[in-house]
Parts: structure tokens; sequence; C-alpha cells
């Protein structure tokens, strides 16, 4: 069996599907005192973009503009749809993921520069659509907040996820966007269960952390939402009416959901994880996971990767509507205005007409 690492969510470091050599430990015989390995670390090694805006177009996704101030991620969600991308890089989208972070400094200037062409339309932009927006790194490069500045600047609308209490520090700009329709921050939220959440997302904050966030957000009425999220069967989902009662009962206005997502890497990583913290629970898990998903681990469709298919996926939805009418979820209109956007200059300096 992997190692669990404390505060990690990967049991190891995989290589990723484009390496093309493997390592694997073999005993040689040699008897050695037991070595304790070193503790992991978290380093941060500084990304030069040349570009800041991703633009996707999935019917799927609500947003067509993200930006990502980070690559990796130290919440170590086992869960993490972002985590094959590390394998991009040449690095594992196990611990490395974690633990090899990249930062993008130059983050507020490239989007200053991009607001600024000719040719740019604005729609919202969405924070935190890969990889956290608000993870631990984060207080101290503080690249977030220098795109929100710009962004508040330029009246320009964005949308932010997060699992992060974090967020709770940019209140003060996020606050007078929501005057002018210009915000919506939705926060993650899979399960209450702090046992399960501390082995799910390591690094991330408490659940009920988490309610305190849309507590806080909500009073200095921003607009915020509960995304429950990922739903994993046999695990998480008997817990998805509290959590949307939970959400509402601080402030929340708003919920979505999405099934578990096992994109490449991610499923060999989650079924380890399965058998590290729940082994007699694993077999059960994964035979949900695949009725949801066609017989595979992953469906990779446009519309069905979200929701998945067959009836406990069926099941799993009519009980999210339900639940949300109950609440009196998605009743209000969170639609935000694109009509205030002004285009900076390249130099900073907006335009006056």
């Amino acid at each position: 069996m992997a190692k669990i690492e404390k505060g990690r969510g990967a049991l190891g470091n995989p290589g990723g599907r484009f390496d093309r050599t493997g390592r694997e430990t073999f005993d040689d015989g040699w008897e050695r005192e037991e070595e304790t390995p070193a503790p992991l670390h978290t380093t941060v090694t500084v990304e030069q973009a040349r570009t800041i805006i991703s633009r996707n177009d999935s019917p799927d996704i609500p947003f067509d503009q993200s930006i990502n101030p980070y690559r990796g991620c130290e919440h170590g969600c086992i869960y993490c749809y972002a985590r094959p991308t590390h394998a991009y890089l040449g690095l594992s989208p196990g611990l490395d993921f974690e633990t090899r972070l990249y930062a993008k400094p130059d983050a507020a200037a490239l989007l200053r520069r991009e607001l600024a062409k000719p040719g740019y339309r604005c729609s919202p932009i969405n924070l935190g659509a890969n990889t956290d927006p608000y993870q631990p790194v984060e207080r101290e490069w503080r690249i977030t907040r220098q795109v929100i500045e710009v962004l508040a600047e330029c009246e320009h609308p964005l949308t932010i996820v997060t699992k992060s209490a974090l967020v709770e520090r940019d209140i003060d700009l996020l606050a007078p966007m929501t005057e002018k329709r210009l915000v919506q921050v939705y926060v993650s939220l899979p399960t209450l269960d702090r046992g399960l959440a501390r082995r799910l997302e390591p690094r991330a904050a408490a659940p009920q952390r988490r309610l305190q966030t849309l507590r806080a957000l909500s009073a200095a009425g921003i607009p915020c939402g509960v995304l429950v999220a990922p739903i994993i069967p046999a695990l998480t989902d008997a817990g998805m009416e509290t959590v949307l009662a939970e959400a509402q009962a601080v402030g929340a206005a708003t919920a979505a959901c999405t099934l578990l997502r096992l994109p490449h890497e991610v499923a060999d990583l989650f079924r380890a994880w399965l058998e590290g913290h729940y082994p007699l629970r694993a077999a059960h898990v994964m035979s949900l996971v695949q009725q949801m998903r066609g017989g595979r681990d992953n469906d990779p469709e446009f519309g069905s990767r979200m929701r998945g298919g067959g009836e406990f996926a069926d099941l799993i939805a009519q009980r999210f509507r339900l639940a949300c009418r109950r609440h009196r979820l998605n009743e209000r209109d969170t639609s935000l205005d694109t009509t205030r956007f002004r285009a900076p200059s390249a130099t900073g300096q907006l335009s006056l007409f």
C-alpha cells in the first residue's frame, strides 16, 4: 500500500502520460537501516506567461474566459481534474501537482495589455477554472488580488470559484463591484464531514470555515453561491442536501453541482487514494462511477461529462433540483453587467472615452 503523506492528497508521484521512461522500486537484497524520507515542501517557480486570458467554447461551462494565476494547487484535492496539466510540464500529476507550483506575477500587467486591445469584447472572466486562485501561496504572492484590482478599475465583470477563506481578504474590492453587478462568488463545498474533507482536500479550508466565508460574503452584499462539487457516489452524495441547506442558511443564493470527473491520470490517483483511505468502499465507489460513465472511469463528452448518465446520475440530479427548490436557491437573477467595461490603455491609464 502506498504511503499516506500527512497534509497531502495524492499517495504517490507517478509519471505523466507523456513520460517515455518509468521507475519503480524493488528489493535488491541489501539490508539497510530504515530511512525516513524528507518531508515534502512546497516550491514556487516564476512562470513567464505570454498571455493570461484563457478561452474556451465548451457548451457545458458557463463562461468563455478565465484566468489562472497559478499552475498546480497546494490544496491537494485528490479529485482535481487539473492534475493532468502538470504532465505537460514533465512533472507528475500526483504529489508534484501539490508541491511544485508555478506563479504568474505578471498576470495583472498581461491582463491590462489584453483588455486594451482594440478587438477585445467584454464577457465575464472566471478566476478558479483550473486551480484555486486563493490557494495558500496567494497570501504571499497576491497575484489574484492584483488581477481583481485591474478588473475593478476597468469595471469588468468576473466570477470566482474557491474553497478558501482567503477570498474574504478581497471583500474591500468585491463589495463595490457588487453594486455595479460585476461579481459573483462560488464557494466549493463537496462535504461537511471534516474527516472526509481532510482526506479529500488536505490543505483547503475546513467545511465549517467555508460556511463562515459564505456568511461573510453575504453580509457584505456580495452575491454568493455554493458549488457542491464533486459529488462522489457512496462517499459524499448522501450529504448533498445538508450542504445545500447549510449554505442557504448562511446566505448562499445560488447553487450548482457536478459529478466526479476522472480524466487521464486522475483515475489511477483516485483509485489509489480510495484503496489507501477507504479500502472496504473502494470497489463500490468505482462501480457506481462507471455506472454513471457508460462503463468507463471517465466520460469526456460535452454535456454528459458534468452530469453523467444512468439511473444513479438521474437520481442525484433530481435530488439536487428538489433541494434547491426547497431552499429557494437559484431564484435570483445573477447575470453580470458587461456594458460598464472601459478599456485601459496599455500603459495603465484608463481611456477618457
